[in-house]
């Protein structure tokens, strides 16, 4: 039996778009994309998906042209908060879009408190230093231990040991006053918090284009230069590459070489600058970099994919201990500024 060929990217319909995207993913991206589904729409999508055929390569990267240009274009598919509750009203009614909007707006938790439990220290400190001892007590009293720990660690020792002082001889606390305390969290840390938390649309595309093969990203990089040059520019400079491991010091290298694969380290340095290679040598034991010169040395050549997908590993766990706050990464410019 002849086998379908899909070559002609102007009669895809949007379901179809949609199965070509998700058989372009790798599957752990497409298993969470599948988990945000409901049992109907992963049917309908997945018997569009087996029906498909062959579909020409350049039909595909019209797809993902075409993807690139709309996720892009902050008017297309970045929404907001208050579109998305005008479409929720249109479907549901007023208490469910009230419960939904809450989720979404701040961090997860049944409770004000769990919701509370669920923010970074370092944020919840920032609110609270301005508040009266009382209240921050009234607050620490009602989260984990673990988590009001953090945050009284944050706090001058004077001010924090008023706020101790306080949780001491405090008695319990009126319901009265516990709701109108979650009011005031509800309708002005959480709102504020979920409007400085809404993730800028340059950021999310360096992201992307970071996940993608450099031909790809290349390619994807040029369209939208031509497009949106200032654009394509503010995304180059979020980017972080394999070369960009330059602007993490030495004790920021010693923390990642303990937290990587030393085989996948092997192969991401065959393709890797002097610079780079020199900056992971120059900072593991002198056995260590013999070992992995043999490995290196050993496996002959290697796939470029391969070394792309080991490179891209270990730009994904510096970012991870960045994130976590295990090490620094520098600007690189000037001035040296820090971003934890």
């Amino acid at each position: 039996m002849k086998q379908n060929v899909i070559d002609d990217y102007k009669v895809l319909s949007g379901q179809q778009k949609a199965a070509i995207l998700m058989l372009s993913l790798d599957e752990e991206r497409s298993a969470q994309l599948f988990s945000l589904m409901n049992d109907e729409e992963i049917k309908e999508l997945s018997v569009i998906m087996a029906s498909l055929g062959k579909i020409n390569s350049g039909v595909v990267e019209q797809l993902m042209q075409e993807f690139s240009e709309k996720i892009s274009d902050t008017g297309t598919l970045i929404g907001t908060y208050d579109s998305t509750e005008r479409l929720l009203s249109k479907a549901l009614d007023k208490d469910r879009v009230a419960i939904i909007m809450e989720e979404i707006k701040g961090p997860a938790g049944r409770t004000m408190w769990d919701k509370l439990g669920n923010v970074n220290e370092h944020v919840l400190a920032n609110y609270l230093k301005n508040e009266y001892p009382q209240t921050i007590a009234v607050i620490l009293s009602k989260i984990k231990a673990e988590h009001a720990a953090k945050v009284i660690a944050l706090f001058p020792e004077n001010f924090a040991m008023e706020i101790v002082m306080r949780m001491l001889r405090m008695d319990s606390v009126q319901k009265e006053v516990l709701d109108g305390l979650e009011n005031v969290l509800r309708k002005e840390f959480m709102s504020n918090l979920s409007k400085s938390t809404r993730r800028d649309s340059h950021e999310l595309i360096a992201d992307i284009f970071n996940s993608l093969d450099r031909n790809t990203e290349t390619r994807f990089m040029e369209a939208l230069e031509e497009r949106n040059r200032e654009s394509a520019e503010r995304v180059k400079s979020l980017m972080f590459t394999f070369e960009d491991l330059s602007r993490v010091d030495a004790q920021g290298i010693q923390v990642l070489l303990r937290n990587i694969d030393k085989d996948k380290l092997a192969i991401a340095l065959k393709g890797a600058s002097e610079t780079i290679k020199s900056l992971f040598f120059n900072n593991m034991s002198s056995r260590a970099g013999k070992i992995i010169k043999e490995d290196m040395e050993a496996m002959g050549p290697v796939r470029l994919r391969d070394v792309e997908e080991a490179q891209q590993y270990i730009v994904n766990a510096t970012k991870d201990l960045a994130n976590s706050g295990e090490i620094v990464i520098s600007e690189g410019k000037d001035n040296d500024e820090l971003v934890y």
